[in-house]
């Protein structure tokens, strides 16, 4: 890798309107390892979208975001919110941090739902376990 990958910000209900209205399923495509999370929001029967959980500290090898675009996910993440980005041409959960726990997967989700006027509780998370 070069340099960060090309990410914007995105307008939160710019996503499907069903990601507020229904009960989603967040679950992650892999275990909790690195500063990228892959993963995806569904609802039954068959909607879903790509969503992952990107931590905007990582910078060895190289940042995986710009210096203003890490200091916007600092300064909503601040104010109680989060930034919802595109990244590599992913729709990315932007955080501060350089890895995720547990918790701060439910954290950054928790502030997702709301962002899109859900209610938290009508969302639950499916973490993966990753083999050593």
């Amino acid at each position: 890798m070069t340099g960060p990958v090309t990410t914007t910000e995105l307008d939160p209900f710019d996503l499907p309107d069903w990601v507020g209205e229904r009960s989603v399923t967040w679950s992650a495509d892999a275990g909790l390892g690195g500063h990228l999370v892959e993963g995806s929001i569904a609802a039954e029967p068959d909607l879903a979208l790509g969503c992952d959980l990107l931590a905007v500290d990582q910078a060895y090898p190289a940042p995986v975001v710009d210096s203003a675009l890490r200091a916007r996910a600092h300064q909503v993440w601040q104010h109680g919110e989060v930034l919802l980005v595109s990244h590599d041409g992913r729709t990315a959960v932007a955080t501060p941090g350089t890895a995720y726990a547990a918790d701060d997967v439910l954290e950054a989700l928790t502030r997702l739902a709301r962002a899109v006027g859900a209610d938290p509780a009508r969302w639950s998370v499916r973490l993966a376990l990753r083999a050593r």
